[in-house]
Formats: C-alpha cells, sequence, structure tokens
C-alpha cells in the first residue's frame, strides 16, 4: 500500500510540474473548419489585419502559424496549428500564452472559467465567422488530370503579392488586349497567367499574364511585350468560381488534393479565366480554370 501511494504521490507530482513549469500552452482550444489548409492560412491573415496591434507570421510551413496581441500590459500568443483531415475539413489546434500571467493562468484555468479563456474563445470564434463567410464567397472543384496544350503566347510580367495578382492583371487586361489586336495580332484563346514563382512563405509571385496568339513572323516589337512559347503539361485541374482576388484558394486545394494522393507537383500553378472582371457581374458565376503541373 505504502510502495503503491508512494507511486501515486510522485505521479502526481510528476504531472503537476510538468503542467506547471514545462507544458508549454496556457489554454489549447480546438475546433474544426469546412476548410483546407492554404484557405485557412490565407483568411487568418487577411482576418489579422482587421485587429488592432495584432501580427500574424508563417512559421515553418502554411499549418503553422504564430499570432501576436498587444492588449494593455499582456501580450497573448496564438499558435495556429492545422492539420488537414479530409478536401473540404481541417483540425484547427490553437494554443495560447500569455507569458507574463502563465503560472497565474495555468493555476486559475482548473478552476474557474477566466476572462483569459472566454478571451481567447471569443478570438477563436471571431476568426471562425469570418472564415465561414469567405467560404460562401467561392468554390473549387477538383476535377481529373488533364494534359495541357503548348501554345504561343504575349505576355506581361509582374511581380507582386498574391493578394495584388488580380489587381496587376486588370490593370494590364485592356493594354494587353489593345495592344495586341492594334497591333494586328489574332488571339488564340481566353488569358491566362503562369505563375513563375511562389514563394508560400513570403505569399509573393512572379507571373506572366498572357494572351494566346496565332504566331505570326515578324512578331511585332511592343514595349512591355514579351513573346514566349508556353509548354504545356500533364496538370491537376480545377474550377475555381468566384473572385479573381482569391483564386490562388484553388491552388492550396490543388496541393493539398496531391499531398492526400501522393502525387508529385511543380507548384507553379496555371489560370485560364473566362470572365472579364472589369465587367462586374456576381463573382461566384466567374470561372477559371486552374491547373498544377505534375512533376515529371
Amino acid at each position: 500500500m505504502k510502495k503503491a501511494l508512494s507511486i501515486t504521490i510522485a505521479i502526481i507530482c510528476i504531472g503537476l510540474l510538468w503542467y506547471l513549469f514545462i507544458k508549454p500552452q496556457d489554454y489549447q482550444i480546438r475546433v474544426k473548419a469546412k476548410s483546407f489548409p492554404g484557405t485557412i492560412n490565407q483568411s487568418l491573415k487577411a482576418w489579422n489585419t482587421s485587429l488592432s496591434n495584432s501580427t500574424v507570421a508563417q512559421l515553418e510551413d502554411i499549418k503553422h502559424l504564430k499570432q501576436t496581441i498587444v492588449s494593455g500590459d499582456s501580450t497573448h500568443t496564438y499558435f495556429w496549428n492545422i492539420t488537414s483531415i479530409n478536401d473540404s475539413t481541417s483540425q484547427l489546434k490553437v494554443d495560447v500564452m500569455d507569458i507574463d500571467n502563465s503560472f497565474k493562468n495555468k493555476l486559475s484555468i482548473p478552476f474557474a472559467d477566466t476572462d483569459f479563456e472566454k478571451g481567447s474563445r471569443k478570438l477563436v470564434t471571431d476568426f471562425m465567422s469570418y472564415l465561414n463567410k469567405h467560404r460562401k464567397e467561392f468554390k473549387v472543384t477538383i476535377l481529373n488530370e488533364e494534359e495541357l496544350p503548348s501554345t504561343h503566347c504575349a505576355c506581361v510580367q509582374h511581380n507582386t503579392i498574391q493578394t495584388k495578382k488580380a489587381t496587376a492583371m486588370k490593370d494590364s487586361y485592356p493594354f494587353l488586349n489593345s495592344v495586341l489586336v492594334g497591333n494586328g495580332l489574332q488571339l488564340n484563346g481566353v488569358p491566362f497567367i503562369e505563375i513563375t514563382d511562389w514563394n508560400m512563405h513570403k505569399d509573393s509571385v512572379a507571373f506572366n499574364f498572357c494572351y494566346p496568339i496565332i504566331k505570326t513572323d515578324p512578331l511585332p516589337d511592343i514595349k512591355d511585350i514579351i513573346y514566349k512559347e508556353f509548354k504545356g503539361s500533364k496538370s491537376l485541374k480545377a474550377i475555381y468560381n468566384g473572385n479573381y482576388i482569391t483564386s490562388d484558394r484553388a491552388w492550396y486545394a490543388l496541393l493539398d488534393h496531391a499531398e492526400k494522393n501522393n502525387i508529385k507537383v511543380n507548384a507553379k500553378p496555371i489560370e485560364f479565366f473566362y470572365n472579364n472582371p472589369n465587367m462586374g457581374g456576381d463573382a461566384l458565376y466567374w470561372k477559371t480554370e486552374v491547373f498544377m503541373p505534375i512533376a515529371e
């Protein structure tokens, strides 16, 4: 009996030491989100801009983010960990810390529903409301693999961040369209973008915004226009319906699909646009074909 009691006391003491001094988070919140990791990542960053004295940083990959919120003399840190469950659902685990009051929080939490807990739950609930609203603003449909054909094209080059991709396209669209037609070039399809570099840590992209053309000899020399042969390849395909500002949601969906199905891809998506955003209208009826090249 004495030995069993001693073991029990030792286990309790070890548990208390771990809980009070080693356990990294003060409080943990778990919630399921009906979305895939990339959309959660981008939504969290967008939502964070609406908060005061708050910063968010991506850690080792898109599934791990650190949010720091300063309120009065307290600094609360939220570690957002995202785990994909299936094509439409993810598990969010949010570890919350208040470094200056960690010991106090750990003592209080088992015995009362503290203001720290309530504030943490409210913040996560507010984000989930933002995410659920955003989910209704677009639709991504994953299709089969498809052989993307090659084509000659005329392009304008851009370097920007993901959230300004659509603005760059919108600014270039009238110029590209009018200049090509004005110089006697025959268009041979809908406009598209070819991502040449995607830095997922910095959310930056370099891309060519192009029109397929019928190649002529010679091609007219036009300032800011480059001519190239777009080389098609076998790719994963998705249909994106929604505003072009957030068409990168389809990129993340294709990456998630590729990971789950052990398909190696080159993270340089291609998008073909079937609507002119300058004409307005309900963005849910805009259609974009999105391709993610399969690695050879």
